[in-house]
């Protein structure tokens, strides 16, 4: 029963990642939120009320210091551009 629970305990060991094969993920920053407004700026849908005005808010929200939410706002921005299609929603029956 010993043995079991050792082998087992050093198979979960084994498992796991290395020290210094540790993922990392920074949260957005100034920079990113510059990088994707320039971004938008270069495409030419741009100009559309609806894209310009989520890029518009969301350099506010990065500025503001509220970088995730300042990036999630240029991204839908960006798609808008783009002419990405959105998401169905669900209709009411």
């Amino acid at each position: 029963m010993l043995l079991r629970l050792s082998w087992l305990l050093a198979l979960l060991l084994a498992a796991l990642p290395a020290r210094g094969a540790e993922l990392r993920l920074l949260p957005p920053g100034l920079a990113y939120c510059d990088e994707l407004a320039a971004r938008f700026s270069r495409l030419p849908g741009a100009r559309q009320d609806a894209a310009r005005g989520l890029a518009a808010e969301g350099g506010r929200l990065c500025e503001a210091g509220h970088a995730r939410a300042g990036v999630a706002r240029l991204r839908r921005a960006l798609r808008a551009a783009q002419g990405a299609p959105r998401l169905a929603r669900s209709a009411h029956p």
